[in-house]
């Protein structure tokens, strides 16, 4: 990492030219790549990669450029042609580099880097075999592992100099059950911020097992009828929904381009009495979490729905700046090649009062989502449509018959209306979120809810 005294040297010639502010973010990553198909090595990847990105505000104007030769020359010559794109008169001192210190959330024991790759293999592959064994519908495994160890430094002209460790593992297997016309799958990704101790003690076996079952079971099934119907939507990674149709709107991001459909909704109502929304970027080993944002400010909790009433946006400084608010800790990048900007990071229904037996129980026909699969959104409107991986009919208060090809259409504020059932189950489940700012890492998450109608898709 770059020493303090070229960090100021850089600022302070980025602030030559009239920027009122600017920031470095320098980077190192190792990153490892497992992959098997049906149990044999396809990939076998890793790398270092390291570099700097720097940034510079005049008013509401924003330049971002990045090297990856980390040479002072090279450095303080990127710094003096980005600077140069700056017109104007004044010429401002960084203030004196100060190191903050913070405690990290997400201790690991096993750098990932440090353990021999044949018992990672060796583990993927019993992965597969697992999956394989299960029945002899399956047909194709994909398995796999990546590993992720980053350390940042950010500093600013205001003095700021932190730096954070950042260690993340994540385990994938997607199952394919065939039949003569017709293929279904299954498919599990836990991941987290902890090192090689997690995955060593995963019970990677039983989540293959059960990414057959899926895949085998939906491609038994028959189709899904279609039509107007209540729909219960299970725990985890039933909360993509949220995090696409609502999520997104809720950040800075959209709201400086007055492209969300919460625009100027502060204190009002957006969803039923019974929903509570938050993004936690604070919760110890969870995927989404940091302890400091790609800014340098610290993360925390924040209450985006109480209630039913929108409480909070999620907030980077330069889109705060646009807005006039402050910076609630969400600022992400996927590398030093990206500026930051707001993005959730644990982002969740909170858990309500329902038993999910009851909930069941107490809705005479519906559909019965277990588990969600991918979809497309439109940001700006909060128009859905995704797909679901495992999905049952209900009747009479009872899970009935497993239905394939089911989707859900509609448009995410009329859902968070619709709620009228909140689960005490709440789950986490990872994704990869993608937006301006490149690929991060992302919690989505909830308990079981039942929205009372909902347009379901599928074949009449």
């Amino acid at each position: 990492m770059l020493k303090a005294l070229l960090l100021e040297r850089i600022l302070n010639e980025a602030l030559a030219t009239g920027a009122d502010f600017a920031e470095v973010f320098c980077e190192e990553s190792r990153r490892s790549q497992l992959s098997m198909v049906n149990g044999e090595l396809e990939k076998a990847l890793s790398g270092l990669d390291s570099g700097l990105g720097l940034r510079l505000w005049k008013g509401e104007m924003c330049l971002y450029t990045f090297s990856n030769d980390l040479s002072e020359a090279a450095l303080l010559e990127l710094t003096r042609l980005t600077a140069a794109a700056l017109q104007g008169d004044r010429e401002a001192r960084a203030e004196t580099l100060k190191m903050q210190e913070h405690v990290s959330s997400h201790p690991f024991d096993v750098r990932p880097g440090l353990v021999d790759k044949p018992g990672k293999v060796k583990k993927l592959r019993d992965a597969s075999d697992s999956a394989r064994a299960y029945d002899p519908l399956i047909t194709q495994t994909r398995t796999g592992l990546t590993e992720l160890e980053t350390q940042v430094l950010i500093a600013n002209s205001e003095g700021l100099l932190t730096e954070d460790e950042r260690i993340y593992s994540r385990f994938s297997l997607e199952a394919v059950a065939s039949s003569e016309s017709e293929k279904q799958t299954g498919f599990v990704a836990p991941g987290v911020r902890r090192g090689y101790e997690w995955f060593n003690t995963l019970d990677s076996n039983a989540l293959a097992t059960d990414a057959a079952r899926t895949a085998v079971t939906m491609l038994k099934a028959d189709v899904c009828p279609s039509g107007q119907m209540p729909v219960i939507i299970e725990n985890g990674f039933g909360g993509v929904i949220f995090h696409e149709a609502c999520g997104h709107s809720l950040e800075a991001t959209a709201l400086a381009k007055n492209a969300s459909v919460f625009q100027d909704k502060m204190n009002q109502r957006i969803a039923s009495p019974i929903v509570n929304a938050i993004d936690d970027a604070t919760l110890a080993h969870e995927w989404g979490s940091r302890d400091i944002d790609d800014e340098g400010t610290p993360t925390q909790k924040i209450v985006l729905i109480q209630d039913g009433i929108l409480k909070s946006y999620m907030v980077d400084r330069h889109n705060g700046r646009k807005l006039g608010l402050a910076s609630t800790g969400s600022a992400r990048r996927e590398s030093y090649r990206y500026a930051p900007t707001s993005r959730m990071s644990n982002t969740f229904i909170a858990a309500g009062k329902d038993d999910p037996k009851d909930i069941i129980k107490s809705t005479p026909y519906g559909l019965y989502a277990k588990s969600m699969g991918g979809g497309s959104v439109d940001p700006a409107s909060g128009e859905f449509n995704f797909s679901v991986q495992e999905a049952y009919l209900i009747k009479d208060g009872e899970v009935t018959q497993p239905v394939r090809g089911a989707t859900l259409i509609g448009k995410g504020a009329d859902i968070l209306m619709k709620i009228d059932k909140v689960g005490n189950n709440l789950k986490m489940s990872q994704g990869m979120c993608g937006s301006v700012s490149g690929s991060v890492p992302a919690n989505v998450g909830q308990p079981m809810i039942r929205v009372s109608q909902m347009t379901v898709g599928g074949r009449k």
